[in-house]
């Protein structure tokens, strides 16, 4: 047989074989368990017997010249070495090599075939450990095969014998093997990048569908399940998926139903499925391919199919989320998968929403407790001072008590989203007064307040608690008693805000116990730096925390920066009561 029809045979083979490789790499449970990049001992056991068995196929696609065959073994153990690095080219080439040897299939060069198979696996596998998935390129595999087979005749002109048999066959056999192999591996090599390039695509549209989805449907599913987020979440659903119809449950009705189906699957109407209470009692989602399998109690119901799967919060079942397909309108495994990550996507939604709101109520709760440590001390020794006043000045005694009810006022009504600046300093200012009013001039006040800026939202009681620990620090100066300053200013778009005293100030060693995350303070320690610090870092994030700067004996000053909205929704935007002025 002349090499020109040696090659024609293989090239055809070839065809035959690369056409079962790629039909099975169609096959759903050949895709999910075996061939995939990511290995682990069972993958890579499949991927072994994969290659090996098309090594061992490739022999017997093969046509026989002179008691041996010309065969395409190389091109499979090669590209399994490759794609599936030492092991699996090591034991593809060991398979496929073996049956070589063992079956004995076409006489004096099996030993040589059979060794040679397995050298060219190995080597495919070392060099996918040494340069990892660049190996898997035609330019890497068609020399491969190029060189492995070359190697292959040489071992059969050494170790076949007669010498001269062996000769006559490496004549014949060589060039179309060489050729037929390096063209095969190359185009396997291809084949399977394109099987991947191709998956990889449509995972990444699959994602960036969920993605996009997902950004529009956020915003309903802020307020919780109800009868209006599964409606709007439902419409979104079923205008930009394809679907006969799209439904939301939690665990006793539907909630939205939007699509075929609609005249009696009705919102606020008890679950008329059996899927879907099957769902809810185990927890597992459901692809039904029948109308039996829904089991709608309507017997002119238009769906035929069903996705169905579990919304949960906290470890609970509190709801479904449901694709219906019709005759027209059929469902698959992609919008399965793709009803799963809705799903899971949907649940984790909802459990960020209940954080959302247990940390609204934190932070409510934490302003309710600075109230709480202002309000007893302060209220006392403010009565105390207007009592005085009440026999010696009248007059003034009314207005401290104007200012100590609008101080009380604004400290009741201030536990609820953010207050504008001019609100702070106002209660700031009637605090200051009525102090004042207790210590007279031994406590003095400068205020450096940009006036563009009163509208800035801020957390409240956020200057406050700084000025207070001022005043008590400040009288540690026995000569010129306490001295604060207040200042305001923007800068780099950005609100400053800074608190200075004349105090005792603090060594470093104090600064850092101030800013240290921990319990924040106790009643007996007083409300201030820290409470702030964390509050502030709460709201907006570490790089808005306070700034202090501090010298023994000099004073301190504790400074920090708002940005006009807040970056992290510890308090409800919605309760925003102002906007920063530009």
């Amino acid at each position: 047989m002349k090499a020109l029809e040696i090659v024609i045979i293989l090239a055809e083979r070839f065809g035959l074989l690369a056409g079962a490789v790629f039909l099975l790499l169609t096959f759903a449970p050949v895709r999910k368990f075996g061939f995939a990049r990511r290995q682990n001992k069972n993958k890579t056991l499949i991927l072994i017997l994969f290659f090996g068995a098309f090594g061992i196929v490739g022999t017997y696609t093969g046509n026989s010249v002179f008691q041996s065959v010309a065969n395409l073994r190389a091109m499979a153990v090669i590209t399994g070495g490759l794609f599936g690095g030492p092991v699996v080219g090591i034991g593809a080439g060991l398979i496929a090599g073996l049956h070589r040897v063992l079956f004995d299939l076409h006489g004096f060069s099996a030993v040589p075939c059979g060794l040679a198979t397995f050298l060219e696996g190995a080597t495919a596998g070392y060099i996918s450990y040494r340069i990892g998935q660049r190996a898997m390129t035609w330019q890497i595999a068609a020399p491969l095969a190029i060189v492995g087979e070359s190697c292959h005749m040489l071992l059969v002109l050494a170790l076949s014998r007669p010498f001269s048999e062996a000769l006559r066959l490496v004549e014949v056999i060589a060039p179309p093997m060489i050729i037929i192999n390096a063209l095969g591996a190359a185009l396997f090599v291809e084949l399977i990048n394109v099987f991947f390039q191709d998956r990889e695509k449509r995972e990444s549209l699959h994602a960036q569908q969920i993605l996009d989805i997902a950004n529009m449907t956020v915003s309903h599913l802020r307020s919780g399940l109800n009868l209006e987020s599964a409606r709007q979440t439902a419409l979104i659903l079923h205008t930009h998926v394809r679907l006969a119809a799209v439904a939301i449950t939690d665990t006793r009705n539907v909630l939205a139903h939007v699509g075929e189906g609609d005249d009696h699957h009705l919102p606020a109407s008890p679950i008329k499925t059996e899927a879907t209470r099957e769902v809810l009692r185990t927890g597992g989602p459901r692809f039904i391919t029948d109308r039996g399998g829904i089991g709608c109690d309507v017997a002119d119901c238009p769906h035929t199919s069903a996705i169905i799967v579990p919304l949960t919060k906290a470890g609970l079942i509190v709801g479904t989320l449901k694709f219906y397909g019709s005759e027209t309108t059929p469902l698959n495994n992609t919008l399965y998968e793709l009803g799963k990550g809705l799903g899971n996507l949907f649940s984790t939604q909802l459990e960020l929403e209940d954080l959302r709101i247990k940390e609204h109520m934190l932070a409510h709760a934490e302003i309710r407790r600075l109230q709480a440590q202002i309000n007893p001390h302060f209220l006392f020794n403010s009565l105390n001072t207007i009592s005085a006043f009440c026999r010696t000045n009248a007059e003034k005694a009314q207005e401290l008590m104007t200012d100590l009810s609008l101080y009380m006022r604004k400290n009741l009504d201030s536990s609820r989203g953010f207050i504008p600046l001019s609100d702070e300093l106002a209660q700031v200012r009637s605090y200051l007064t009525i102090e004042k009013a207790r210590f007279g001039e031994r406590i003095n006040v400068e205020w450096c307040i940009d006036e563009t800026l009163t509208s800035w939202p801020i957390p409240p009681l956020i200057i406050q608690p700084l000025v207070e620990n001022c005043i008590r620090h400040g009288f540690t100066n026995k000569v010129r008693g306490a001295l604060v300053i207040i200042r305001a200013e923007k800068r780099d778009g950005l609100l400053h805000v800074a608190v200075e005293d004349n105090g005792g100030g603090m060594d470093e060693a104090k600064v850092r116990s101030l800013l240290k995350k921990s319990e924040l303070e106790s009643c007996r320690e007083g409300i201030g730096v820290r409470n702030c610090a964390q509050r502030l870092e709460q709201i907006y994030g570490p790089e808005y925390s306070l700034s202090i700067s501090s010298t023994p004996g000099q004073g301190t000053l504790v400074s920090f920066a708002i940005p006009p909205r807040p970056m992290r929704a510890a308090m409800d935007p919605a309760q925003d009561r102002s906007a920063p002025t530009a």
